[in-house]
């Protein structure tokens, strides 16, 4: 029996952090590795998810003249915005691969149908939010190009390579995440953006980098790939780019004084929290692959 003043031990943050990603990775690469149409089922769900958590922020109303938290919508403010841009997100996905499914489906251009999403999720937004409403339009922008590009970056039908990239983006995300958590714990020193992240410093992003080149070192070693000192300055350079998309989430949820866009993942906050990084990277990779004409790695 214990005793009277004893209290059960809490599971650590870390703990719980980590009991959630040796869950949620393996489905990742599991579903990467079998592309389609599992991967495309996926990248819908995340991007109905992330476009929810958006829309769940995006509703808060804030005073910039008060500290304290911004008081939350009832449900049925943004209920409705929510779905409206899950709606348009679906339409996006439909668009950027042509099929899901194996069906075939005849829609608009990707862009044409990205400028609908945002019009239709601000007006949409408009009768309730006013002038906010525009955040809901740019919540089209931010779920759903990222979600494009990864399914882009997945087919890879030039080179047939999609697996390896996708595999080298996922390392270099995980890598530059925990490379800058490490370095920054361990070393800390000046700030990087302490308005926006107080807990980013310029040692982090350092790490971050490093952590990178070091995945870019090994994908080309593995890959055989000629010039490795290429992909590992890219790699770098994408870390960077990773970190930025971290910061912009931040500000977006400083912005209407949340902290986590939910709580789906325990330890870990939402789904934008979590892959706010990736969704700058995937974009930047499949820019590169789209103008290179072919994988970034058959061309580095």
């Amino acid at each position: 029996m214990a005793p009277p003043n004893s209290q059960p031990k809490k599971v650590s943050n870390l703990t719980v952090r980590i009991m959630s990603a040796l869950v949620l990775i393996p489905v990742v690469v599991i579903v990467a590795y079998l592309g389609q149409p599992w991967f495309d089922a996926f990248v819908i769900l995340f991007a109905a998810i992330m476009a929810w958590e958006w829309a769940r922020i995006a509703g808060r109303r804030r005073n910039p003249a008060d500290p304290s938290p911004a008081a939350r919508l009832p449900v049925s403010d943004w209920t409705l915005a929510g779905l409206g841009l899950v709606a348009i997100v679906l339409l996006i996905l439909l668009d950027a691969r042509g099929d899901v499914f194996g069906l075939s489906v005849q829609v608009l251009p990707v862009t044409t149908a990205t400028a609908i999403g945002v019009i239709l999720a601000t007006l949409l937004a408009l009768p309730r939010h006013c002038s906010r409403a525009i955040w809901f339009g740019l919540g089209v922008l931010y779920v759903a190009v990222p979600a494009i590009a990864l399914l882009w970056v997945r087919d890879d039908p030039v080179t047939g390579q999609g697996i390896e990239l996708l595999a080298w983006i996922l390392a270099l995300v995980i890598a530059t995440d925990t490379g800058a958590y490490a370095a920054g714990r361990s070393i800390g020193g000046p700030k990087l953006a302490p308005a926006i992240s107080p807990n980013k410093t310029w040692a982090g992003l350092l790490g971050g980098i490093v952590a990178a080149a070091i995945v870019g070192l090994v994908t080309g070693l593995l890959l055989g790939l000629p010039s490795i000192w290429k992909l590992m300055i890219l790699s770098g350079g994408l870390a960077v780019i990773e970190q930025v998309g971290d910061l912009i989430e931040s500000a977006f949820k400083r912005r209407f004084g949340m902290k986590d866009s939910s709580h789906i993942i325990p330890g870990h906050g939402g789904v934008l929290d979590r892959v706010d990084g990736l969704l700058a990277v995937s974009v930047a990779v499949a820019a590169l692959d789209y103008f290179g004409e072919g994988s970034v790695l058959s061309w580095l």
